[in-house]
């Protein structure tokens, strides 16, 4: 009798037979670890990023202290603001966790760095340091950032758009640097250049 099973084992339906058992075990495995990874996509989807706007003066914000041309204005709007002021537009993808905190962790950290929509209660040195990085992100290339740019093609800049707006920041961070400090808000919360 033993030795029929192992003949039976040993034979290809026995063989056969073993890897099917193996391979309804592991289709198994894959389909409670498939239902649990959708129970946890669907439960995370009730952990909503914060996107209220606290209330701020509108005339402290950069492009109303500052009298840019249209076109500036427009373009620093499409590629700076969303992550560096309180208008931001959030994309459709800013709805699906865990997307939508790693978006709002950018946004965090751009408003923390540079919020151009209370631009105007930092120091005049404040605002010229703050121009003068502005001006050399853009002219250089590190702003917009490259992840930003792949679902916004409105921020895509030219070499002659990126020259147009750091051109202008820099000669108006000379004209701040040229003027006398003022009082303000010196208590920045920003960690330095931009990264």
């Amino acid at each position: 009798m033993v030795s029929g099973n192992i003949s039976l084992l040993l034979s290809p339906a026995g063989i056969f037979r073993q890897k099917s058992l193996a391979f309804v075990q592991m289709k198994k495995t894959l389909k409670r670890v498939l239902l649990a990874l959708i129970a946890v996509f669907v439960i995370i989807q009730f952990f909503r990023i914060d996107k209220s706007v606290p209330e701020y003066n509108a005339a402290d914000d950069f492009l109303n202290l500052n009298a840019a041309p249209a076109e500036v204005a427009e373009l620093m709007r499409a590629a700076c603001y969303d992550c560096h002021s309180y208008e931001t537009k959030y994309p459709w993808y800013a709805n699906v966790a865990p997307v939508s905190w790693w978006l709002k962790g950018h946004i965090d950290e751009g408003r923390r760095k540079l919020n151009y929509s209370t631009f105007g209660t930092r120091t005049k040195e404040k605002q010229a340091e703050k121009i003068e990085e502005s001006g050399e992100a853009v002219t250089e290339g590190w702003m917009p950032l490259n992840s930003y740019k792949w679902g916004h093609p409105e921020a895509r800049l030219t070499d002659a758009q990126r020259l147009l707006i750091g051109n202008w920041l820099l000669s108006l961070a000379l004209t701040e640097s040229a003027g006398e400090p003022e009082e303000g808000n010196d208590d920045d919360t920003d960690d330095g250049d931009f990264d």
